[in-house]
């Protein structure tokens, strides 16, 4: 993503999503997650100017992505061994206070240390493409890792690299930059994590990280990075995207062992502030969908098998879920609610039928159970089976009921059926 305007990849790739008309699949899913607890650590977010201007955010998260806020390589050594750390160290001073991982990505050289300095994209001449020496990666990865052990344990090698605003040179040299960056922060701290390039989207990006991994790049990535972008289509649309970038990892019999996040994911989001210049050509969410969109996009994400998802983003004009770091939007609220109704539960099964209602089942301690329902394609009435036992009600706005009726009016925002109140 640009900072602050309109996100680079969305200027090329939206503008034609948005020319097709999207049909809700109706297909049924029976989506069967992971059977551990859901840390808090899976809640990501981004936050451009937490360092300077934007207040920490008012809603719960656990993990804390550092991009498009002046921290790449570009920003922090723009000449040859002259570094300023002066953004990076408050971002981190500030995760610490907070109790927040940093997923720090790493990459885009400055133009002395590029490949290629003079190409585009024109607001960073050289940042897409990879170092012209190695000597140099090894240093600024080093550097990095040294003067960060034991505070960052996340590393991201390279955003976006099937998009050429981001990455010009081919996957072979990011598993020769990859593998240095990997033996220097597991040397430095055997507890370092390092998480592949990132690709995006549903047409290029699976495609992108076969060719990546046939390269040998799954050997050194402790984790595998995809950006789940479905826009203009809505949040169910991720789980088969989800099951095409698994479906890579068995191709290379990495599954079992490597887990997948989400390190970049959103949609624009009305705003009451003036819209940054350009984004009207592009589909934007009204706030009560867009509420929605953040539950069901964190629900069926851990559904579908990802393991953290970092949403994008909390102070831009474009995307922020607050007007741009100041008053938050439903969405923010929504943020919140679906952070309290997953973290610390068990999601056991989370299934849709062909009338296109998902039901999530929640459990925790002292058999509690909680039933996370919606329908993608528009109010239904749904029959609460009496098994459940319900006896309360929660909905994205955070406003809780007590429920005694047989039949409930669904539609595109989740609502919590418990039966215990927490």
């Amino acid at each position: 993503m640009k900072v602050y305007g309109v996100p680079q990849w969305t200027q090329l790739v939206l503008l034609a999503f948005a020319l097709c008309v999207t049909i809700p699949s109706t297909a049924q899913e029976h989506l069967r997650p992971s059977a551990t607890a859901i840390p808090k650590a899976f809640f990501g977010l981004h936050i451009h100017k937490g360092a300077t201007t934007t207040p920490w955010p008012s809603i719960p998260f656990g993990s804390l992505r550092l991009w498009d806020c002046y921290c790449t390589w570009a920003d922090i050594e723009p000449q040859k061994g002259k570094w300023n750390f002066n953004l990076l160290d408050k971002f981190i001073d500030l995760a610490e206070q907070h109790g927040v991982d940093i997923l720090l990505p790493i990459g885009m050289p400055p133009p002395w240390a590029s490949a290629r300095p003079n190409e585009p994209p024109d607001f960073r001449k050289g940042s897409a493409a990879e170092p012209r020496n190695m000597e140099d990666w090894d240093d600024y990865v080093r550097t990095l890792g040294t003067r960060y052990k034991g505070r960052v344990r996340y590393w991201e090698l390279w955003n976006e690299p099937n998009l050429k605003q981001f990455y010009t040179g081919d996957p072979q040299h990011l598993v020769a930059i990859e593998k240095d960056a990997y033996g220097i922060l597991t040397r430095l701290d055997a507890s370092n994590r390092l998480v592949s390039p990132s690709p995006t989207g549903d047409y290029t990006g699976p495609s992108w990280l076969d060719s990546f991994l046939a390269s040998g790049g799954g050997s050194f990535a402790n984790i595998i990075g995809f950006h789940l972008y479905v826009t203009p289509k809505a949040p169910e649309a991720m789980v088969p995207l989800i099951q095409k970038v698994q479906k890579v990892l068995v191709s290379h019999q990495l599954l079992a062992y490597k887990p997948i996040w989400d390190t970049e994911t959103g949609w624009f989001i009305h705003s009451d502030v003036k819209p940054v210049q350009g984004t009207s050509i592009f589909p934007v969410v009204e706030a009560d969908n867009a509420a929605a969109y953040v539950i069901r996009t964190y629900v069926l994400a851990w559904a579908a098998g990802v393991q953290r998802l970092f949403w994008y983003d909390w102070d831009s004009a474009a995307m922020g879920l607050s007007e741009q770091g100041k008053a938050a939007k439903p969405a923010a609220t929504a943020y919140g609610e679906v952070y309290n109704w997953l973290v610390g539960s068990v999601m056991n099964t989370c299934d849709s039928d062909r009338s296109g209602t998902w039901v999530c089942q929640l459990g925790r301690e002292g058999n509690y159970s909680g039933y996370i329902v919606w329908n993608a394609q528009g109010p239904r009435d749904f029959p609460i089976p009496k098994g459940w036992n319900i006896i309360n009600e929660r909905d994205a706005s955070g406003k809780s009921r007590s429920m005694t009726a047989s039949h409930l009016q669904i539609g595109l925002s989740p609502v919590l059926l418990e039966n215990k109140v927490r």
